[in-house]
């Protein structure tokens, strides 16, 4: 690293001590203001005693403690003004050094990877122009360093298939586009950007089904004599094992854009793979069923008995539908009350385990509702909301995802939430999907499982007195799901015999029966016709579709009169 960005780096980090000693005067605002509170309230009562018999002195007593509350009062607001004034003053600067120092990194990349054919120029009727946009994925690069990614050789060999894949008239089974390492490093990185959480938990690059160890609680070291023996001390190992479920789906690109510049070619496939892969893995994190996905906090936390699936050798399983899933009625709360309510419940969480600071994940609209009970007046008259990104008094980050129900707050020590990540990521085309509509799709995947290591260090917390939310729909895995077999007509009693025909909505699923009321399955009659139908008759199929599960089974019973 150069002599600069060092630089850059001790600043910002005395700067961010600076802030952090700055926001940690909040809580001493939020204690004072309580305070203030009670003085009034008491003033106030002192007021209300006074009557036409009260003496000039207890009258004088009175106005004199009103004078000294209101003094002390503007103290405290024009000290808080100036409280988040510098505040803002440093995370402008802090923003400012950042800001430089992206830009010192990206000539740093530049140096180091020294871009082809021009510097990152592209040659375009006879002239030199430089690619300026930076949309979609490479949005937050400079100009220099996007130019210097898709000029590289590995990346144009990729992108250059792309294209030659769109301009075939065959159809290319089989072929899978590897994203070449630099552009797999991007599309990790940007993840921080579409994914909210994952900058929070405990992320792992692992291979195949693996497991983790995991320690327990720290022990306490023993003061003794200065040569005296040691103490032992134990610690406790624990182990999750993980395996690795895939996350994706496929991504239609217009022809037209896959035909433009190589810098939009990129950033629609890689933006749209991070948005959508990054918008899951934040809702497993938090919701995910432990069922071929994540499992999520808020499952987690609403277990009521020890799952079948549990791992002998993880951490002891401990029942926390009761302690750790809370809720607040603010009904008549003031809101230094509520707020001393709240923070109360979210110190539920347990950190003997976990390194780091929290997280509250909750909607906009929750976020809105904290910011409303945070209204006040600064020194100027002007109106304020003394909270931003991050929680008040606790300080925790808050983070904003639309898919969590209205007033639930759900969160704590992120760094107990494993998250295994798997190293390899690809794409796949095929222009015949959508012919017609003169698109090429993209399939994107990559895998994932995780959950969370102690459930003690999180929880939820419903601000409007209701039981928090801890499921929440995912869509349905209707490409890897067999339809329940149909009968027409319907199951019912008819006059005369009847012909029934059995139907599915899969594709490529075979369909087999029985009429005996025997369970049918793949070693009794396969259907390839109406079955007659003269009397009273159970009829019982199933579809079964290679590599998928099997459907559930119809049972249709046909009761025929004469």
């Amino acid at each position: 690293m150069a002599l600069r960005q060092l630089i850059i780096c001790k600043r910002k980090t005395g700067l961010q001590d600076q802030l952090k000693v700055l926001r940690e005067k909040d809580a001493e605002f939020v204690t004072r203001k309580e305070t203030m509170k009670t003085r009034e309230n008491e003033l106030e009562a002192a007021v209300n005693e006074l009557t036409a018999e009260s003496t000039e002195e207890e009258k004088a007593v009175v106005d004199e403690s009103v004078a000294s509350f209101e003094a002390d009062q503007e103290s405290l607001t024009t000290e808080e003004a100036e409280n988040e004034g510098k505040k803002a003053t440093l995370e402008g600067e802090i923003t400012a050094l950042e800001s430089e120092l992206e830009e010192l990194n990206s000539k740093e990349l530049n140096s180091k990877e020294p871009a082809a054919k021009g510097e990152g120029r592209s040659k375009k009727n006879g002239g030199e122009v430089r690619m300026t946009r930076g949309n979609g994925f490479f949005k937050e690069m400079g100009n220099e360093q996007r130019s210097a990614l898709i000029t590289r050789d590995d990346v144009k060999e990729f992108l250059t298939r792309a294209r030659t894949f769109i301009g075939q008239k065959r159809a290319i089974s089989g072929t899978e586009l590897t994203i070449p390492d630099i552009l797999l490093e991007t599309l990790r990185d940007s993840m921080h950007r579409y994914s909210k959480l994952v900058s929070y938990v405990n992320v792992r690059t692992v291979k195949g089904k693996a497991r983790q160890n995991i320690m327990g609680a720290i022990p306490e070291a023993v003061w003794t004599e200065a040569c005296a023996t040691l103490n032992e001390l134990l610690i406790s190992f624990a182990q999750i094992e993980v395996d690795g479920y895939k996350v994706g789906g496929f991504i239609p690109i217009c022809n037209a854009t896959l035909e433009d510049s190589d810098e939009n070619l990129a950033a629609e496939i890689l933006d749209a793979i991070g948005q959508s892969i990054g918008y899951a893995v934040d809702k497993a994190i938090l919701y995910g069923t432990g069922s071929k996905m994540l499992l999520g906090i808020a499952t987690r936390l609403a277990q009521m008995a020890k799952p079948t699936s549990w791992n002998d050798n993880a951490p002891a399983w401990v029942d926390l539908h009761i302690t750790n899933l809370l809720k607040i009625d603010p009904a008549g709360m003031t809101p230094e009350l509520f707020f001393s309510n709240l923070v109360l419940s979210l110190g539920t969480t347990d950190n003997k385990y976990a390194m780091g600071n929290t997280f509250w994940a909750m909607n906009r609209k929750t976020r809105m509702a904290l910011m409303a009970k945070m209204i006040a007046f600064n020194s100027s008259g002007a109106l304020v909301a003394g909270i931003n990104a991050t929680m008040p008094v606790e300080g925790g980050n808050m983070v904003e995802l639309p898919f969590i129900p209205d007033n639930d707050i759900i969160g704590g020590f992120g760094s107990m939430y494993l998250l295994a990540e798997r190293s390899s990521a690809q794409l796949a085309q095929s222009e015949h999907v959508r012919f017609i509509e003169d698109q090429t799709v993209f399939r994107g995947t990559a895998r994932y499982d995780g959950m969370p290591v102690f459930g003690e260090a999180f929880v939820v917390v419903n601000i409007a007195n209701a039981n928090p939310t801890t499921s929440v729909l995912f869509p349905q895995d209707v490409a890897n799901t067999v339809a329940t077999p149909k009968a027409l007509p319907i199951a019912g009693t008819y006059s005369g015999a009847q012909s029934v025909a059995l139907t599915t909505d899969t594709v490529g699923a075979t369909i087999y029966y029985t009429i005996d009321g025997s369970v049918p399955s793949a070693s009794k009659t396969l259907y390839n016709g109406s079955i007659a139908v003269a009397a009273t008759k159970t009829i019982k199929a199933i579809a079964i579709k290679a590599g998928l599960a099997d459907s559930a089974i119809l049972s249709a019973v046909y009761t025929i009169t004469a």
